[in-house]
């Protein structure tokens, strides 16, 4: 199993913006990254009127579409699947698995913290959990490196040494 990072924060503090140049770059590196997006509120991928949306409605419990540089499947679940799980049946391919949320997913944790954004870090030097590092654009001591939020290179770096060995 790949290994897996989760890129964790407060509500709007740039996570996706972090992932959106953080991909590239250790793409760029040779890798292959694969994601998870954590949605605690429940999502809908399918629009009304498509044949898989129609298929849905039907009653089929899966759908998948199928092309060929695409697939996707659309599951009905019992039960929220657990991390390793996801990344056992999808992502044994990968080299890295990102996942944006999972605050409590017991996994290795680095941490988006704009002081622009909110006051104070999710994680505190006191209960640091998870956390390997802090990618932030001010100095906060959290007792894990701290990385300059702005640095993708350093941050890349440091994914690199600390979980993907060749």
């Amino acid at each position: 199993m790949p290994p897996i990072v989760s890129i964790v924060s407060k509500k709007n503090s740039g996570k996706t913006t972090l992932l959106e140049k953080l991909i590239p770059e250790l793409c760029r590196r040779g890798y292959r990254v694969g994601t998870v997006k954590h949605d605690h509120h429940g999502f809908d991928i399918d629009r009304e009127g498509k044949d898989t949306w129609r298929h849905k409605q039907a009653g089929a419990a899966t759908v998948v579409i199928s092309s060929p540089k695409k697939i996707a499947l659309v599951k009905d679940l019992e039960a929220e699947m657990d991390l390793d799980e996801i990344v056992s049946r999808f992502f044994s391919d990968m080299d890295l698995v990102i996942t944006e949320g999972y605050k409590r997913g017991g996994k290795p944790q680095i941490e988006v913290f704009r002081r622009a954004a909110h006051e104070s870090p999710l994680h505190t030097r006191q209960n640091p959990g998870t956390l390997v590092a802090v990618a932030s654009d001010v100095d906060v001591d959290l007792g894990v490196p701290r990385l300059d939020v702005n640095d993708v290179r350093a941050i890349a770096d440091f994914i690199a040494k600390r979980f993907l060995t060749r």
